[in-house]
């Protein structure tokens, strides 16, 4: 039986995002697509009589500000937002800023659908020599996190994603939704993808398969164990999340003009 009602939320189209790059701990604001998805998700929340008890975001800008306009439209501002490193978007070394249709192109598609998918395969670490090393490591936010700045990632598989998530899904979430919250978490699309692979117990090969577009809601509904009692649903028009999913899996693909 039901339970808990936990939502996973990749946060709405960023500008990276529609230029195809990896974006990963750069900051980017939302896109204007990306505002206009945080608003219909929020919207349809609330024609669905949805109520947030706890929201929680990553520290990064489009995590954030995916979180507090799904919030406004839902009227419902004033609901507690928590901020954690823990749920930032992968990262992914080297290989931010890159273009993944000009990688598959240089480096074939099945690297770096591997590089992109795959559970336990770790991309080039970033070195000060990158081009982002110093806005992301120089940034404010990275010295309030529970780790030393100098212990915090350069480069991650998804594997190593959960491994630095789960503590903080056990220590701070899981009281929250035991309590009797309904819980929010906006982040990004492999910090909620690492969640699911443990909450759903999908196994290292099949999580290559899970992909969620941005600004469209996932609800789980779970028992007193925090597990799943039916399958994850992706709310709303059904035709356009295939379509979402489909343009997300095209992104590692080399171009037709290319090809």
């Amino acid at each position: 039986m039901s339970k808990h009602k936990l939502f996973l939320l990749r946060h709405g189209e960023g500008a990276w995002n529609k230029e195809n790059r990896f974006c990963s701990w750069v900051d980017q604001k939302l896109s204007e697509n990306g505002v206009l998805e945080a608003q219909e998700c929020g919207q349809m929340l609330k024609q669905n009589g949805y109520e947030f008890g706890h929201v929680f975001t990553s520290i990064l800008s489009r995590s954030i500000q995916t979180a507090w306009l799904v919030l406004e439209a839902m009227g419902q501002e004033w609901v507690p937002v928590t901020k954690s490193w823990r749920l930032n978007e992968r990262h992914y070394g080297a290989l931010i800023g890159l273009n993944r249709a000009e990688m598959a192109l240089n480096h074939g598609e099945e690297q770096v659908k591997l590089w992109r998918r795959s559970y336990d395969i770790t991309p080039p670490p970033i070195d000060e020599s990158h081009p982002y090393f110093t806005e992301i490591y120089s940034d404010r936010r990275y010295s309030t996190c529970d780790v030393p700045k100098e212990e915090l990632p350069k480069t991650e598989s998804l594997k190593e994603v959960l491994d630095r998530l789960l503590p903080y899904w056990n220590d701070v979430i899981i009281p929250e939704i035991k309590s009797g919250q309904t819980v929010l978490i906006s982040a990004h699309g492999n910090s909620c993808r690492a969640l699911l692979k443990h909450l759903e117990g999908i196994s290292d090969t099949d999580i290559v398969k899970v992909t969620l577009p941005t600004g469209v809601p996932v609800l789980l509904e779970l028992d007193e164990n925090l597990r799943p009692v039916k399958p994850r649903e992706l709310l709303g028009d059904q035709a356009k999340i295939q379509a979402a999913i489909q343009k997300v899996e095209d992104q590692g693909k080399v171009v037709e003009e290319n090809k």
